[in-house]
C-alpha cells in the first residue's frame, strides 16, 4: 500500500521561497526543507537570506534581490537555475507595510501608492515571471503560491486604501496565471492569511487593547502562528494539489465567514 504523505513530498525539486528571509518565508523555508525540497531563499539583506537558508538546513542558496526590481528578480531566478538547472515552486512572502502607511482614501498620497503597490504586487509579479518562464522551458510543470491577505477580500475603516487594492490585484492576478499557465501544467494559487505572528508585528501585539480587539473580530479567538500557515502551502505546491489551480485559500480563523 503506498504512502499517502509521499504526495505531499518534494524530492529533489528546487523550491524558491521570495521573502524567504522574513517570518512567514524563514518558516516556510524549514517547512520545504522538511519534505525534501532544494531551497532557494531571495532576501533583500544578504545576511539575512544566508541565516534563513542556514535555519532551514543549508541545502540551497542565498540570493541577495530587490525583487521590486525586473533585473534582480530575473538575476535570481538565473542564480537558482545555475545552481540546479531547473525551478519547480515558486513562493512569493514578499509584501506587508500597511501599518506604516495609513492614510483616508480621498487624499491617499502618489507616492505611498506607488510604494505600497511595488511591495504587495509588482514582488510578486517580476519573480513570477522570471519563475515561469523557467518552468515553461523545463517541461516538468510547477506550481506558483502567491501570500495574498484578507484585506484583498475585506476593506477595513483604516487608511488601508494601497494594501487593499495590492492584494485584491494580486488574488485577481492569481486567478489569470493561472488560466494562462495551466496549459504548461503550471498550477498558480494564493493564501490568503489573516494576522500572523511575526517578529516584524511584536509591538502591536504588546498593545493589550489591540490585541484584544483583533481577537475578536476572530471566531477561533487568536490570530495564526507561522506553523498555521505551513500545511496549506505544503498541500498547494506539492503533487497533492494537481488539480487545485487559479484559488485563494482564505485562512482566518473564520474572520471572512462573519464578515
Amino acid at each position: 500500500m503506498s504512502d499517502e504523505l509521499e504526495r505531499f513530498r518534494l524530492d529533489e525539486r528546487v523550491a524558491v521561497v521570495s521573502g524567504g528571509s522574513g517570518g512567514i518565508g524563514a518558516r516556510l523555508c524549514q517547512a520545504f526543507a522538511g519534505v525534501g525540497a532544494r531551497i532557494v531563499v531571495i532576501g533583500r539583506d544578504a545576511d539575512r537570506a544566508s541565516a534563513a537558508l542556514d535555519a532551514a538546513g543549508g541545502n540551497g542558496v542565498a540570493v541577495a534581490a530587490d525583487v521590486t526590481k525586473k533585473a534582480d528578480a530575473d538575476h535570481a531566478v538565473e542564480l537558482a537555475m545555475q545552481a540546479f538547472g531547473r525551478v519547480d515552486v515558486i513562493v512569493n512572502a514578499v509584501g506587508g507595510g500597511a501599518g506604516g502607511a495609513l492614510y483616508p482614501a480621498e487624499e491617499y498620497p502618489e507616492s505611498e501608492w506607488d510604494r505600497m503597490l511595488d511591495l504587495n504586487l509588482r514582488s510578486a509579479l517580476l519573480p513570477t515571471q522570471a519563475a515561469a518562464r523557467a518552468m515553461i522551458a523545463g517541461g516538468r510543470g510547477g506550481r506558483v503560491l502567491h501570500l495574498s491577505s484578507v484585506r484583498g477580500q475585506l476593506g477595513i475603516d483604516n487608511g488601508f486604501s494601497a494594501y487593499v487594492a495590492a492584494k485584491g490585484a494580486l488574488d485577481a492576478l492569481t486567478r489569470q496565471q493561472a488560466t494562462e499557465w495551466a496549459k504548461h501544467a503550471i498550477t498558480v494559487n494564493a493564501i490568503s492569511p489573516t494576522f500572523v505572528r511575526t517578529p516584524q508585528v511584536e509591538d502591536l501585539l504588546a498593545d493589550e487593547e489591540f490585541r484584544t480587539g483583533l481577537y475578536k473580530r476572530i471566531p477561533l479567538g487568536r490570530i495564526a502562528e507561522t506553523d498555521d500557515v505551513v500545511g496549506a502551502v505544503l498541500l498547494l505546491c506539492s503533487d497533492a494539489s494537481a488539480f487545485i489551480t487559479g484559488q485563494v485559500l482564505t485562512l482566518d480563523g473564520g474572520l471572512t465567514a462573519c464578515q
